[in-house]
């Protein structure tokens, strides 16, 4: 084990980590600690949950520091680390770890993402800002609208490539990168490795280390898999039954539309079990407002689509459910890195119905495994012994 007095961070970072609870770095924090500190830049491979935040912002903000001032004077602030994560959510929690790792060190940082008004946003980068995180579409309109200057960025950390490349946000990026510095130390992040995102890699990391923390799309082995075989009609039933006959306080559901998402809340909120949903229609009060509900205990099951849960941090999560088989197998490990993180082990459990066969055959094929079947008691009758049962049944054996 490292601990993180023995990576060279400076006392007040030092002080931060332990005021936080941590003493032990996680593999990704050792291996990339080290190496951001002496300049180089870093291709790192490592899924959502492994503290790969923290093993680049600890880094930064010490880079950053050596020049760090007290000075009131915007022009003493510029912008000299920008990171760009996917979604607003991840932008959200990025940016209050750079806060709570660099509440000892004279750096401002700020957060621009969309959903909300462009004004106070300007106000806060006329004041001055060393660390910036943002989402790329709303950087740039910044730029567009030219209250933003990126010309003197030092560090520029790339988040979660393989989701801005599932979501289009490619191109963006691109653009971003063009207004950025030439001499600058560059951070490239992605849970997977596709050749497109190597071929991004290739176009702006000079020399990287390279670290992999998990193989590629690998679970975590503190997390269980549980299959149950239900048809599509019966599926909101079983989950209330199995929410409820396992008094889950804690429980993160994933849908495949936005519209699904919000009816199966409203549905199980009708049958006495509390619970939100979360999506791209919400908006960003809406969205934040239905987390701190759930992280809090006030609701306890969270209906989130895909792209709404990427970068969900939510502590200690026991249970994730695949509502919806993914049509993506490389999403399943996505949705499960939500739970069994830092030590704690936690279920992931889907409900298949027969029509959902080859979706779980590839998730199959993907994690090199079989997982668990199993029938709840009370829903066998789903797949009777008639000609369409049998070959239901065979779809899970």
């Amino acid at each position: 084990m490292t601990q993180f007095s023995q990576l060279g961070l400076s006392v007040e970072l030092t002080r931060a980590v332990t005021d936080a609870g941590y003493s032990v770095a996680t593999p990704v924090q050792a291996q990339a600690i080290p190496a951001i500190l002496t300049g180089r830049d870093v291709l790192a491979g490592a899924q959502t949950g492994t503290g790969k935040t923290a093993g680049f912002t600890l880094p930064l903000l010490q880079r950053l520091a050596v020049r760090g001032n007290n000075s009131y004077s915007p022009a003493r602030h510029p912008v000299r680390a920008l990171i760009l994560t996917p979604t607003r959510e991840l932008a959200a929690q990025v940016e209050e770890s750079v806060r709570t790792y660099g509440k000892y060190l004279p750096l401002r940082t700020m957060l621009i993402y969309g959903g909300v008004g462009m004004d106070p946003q300007v106000r806060a980068l006329q004041r001055g800002v060393d660390i910036l995180v943002a989402t790329p579409g709303r950087l740039l309109d910044h730029v567009r609208q030219k209250t933003v200057n990126l010309s003197r960025v030092e560090i520029f950390v790339l988040d979660e490539a393989d989701r801005m490349l599932d979501m289009g946000f490619i191109p963006d990026i691109r653009r971003i990168m063009a207004l950025l510095p030439k001499e600058r130390q560059n951070l490239l992040f992605s849970a997977t490795f596709s050749d497109a995102i190597r071929h991004l890699a290739d176009d702006f990391l000079r020399d990287p280390a390279q670290i992999q923390i998990a193989r590629r799309n690998a679970p975590s082995d503190l997390v269980s898999h549980r299959i149950h075989p239900v048809t599509a009609e019966r599926k909101r039933e079983l989950l209330a039954h199995i929410i409820s006959a396992g008094r889950w306080r804690q429980v993160l559901v994933f849908t495949r539309t936005k519209h699904g998402a919000s009816r199966l809340a409203e549905q199980l909120a009708r049958g006495g079990i509390t619970a939100t949903a979360i999506h791209g229609n919400k908006s960003q009060a809406q969205r934040t407002r239905a987390l701190d509900q759930f992280k809090k205990g006030a609701v306890r099951v969270l209906v989130a689509t895909d792209i709404a849960a990427r970068g969900l941090d939510i502590d200690a999560l026991p249970y994730v459910v695949n509502y919806d088989m993914p049509h993506v197998a490389e999403d399943y490990v996505h949705r499960i890195g939500r739970t069994g993180r830092a030590g704690t082990k936690g279920e992931a459990i889907s409900l298949v119905a027969p029509e959902e066969k080859r979706l779980l055959i590839a998730v199959e094929k993907l994690l090199a495994r079989r997982l668990d079947r199993h029938v709840v008691a009370g829903f066998e009758h789903a797949f009777a012994a008639n000609d369409s049962g049998r070959a239901a049944r065979r779809a899970f054996q």
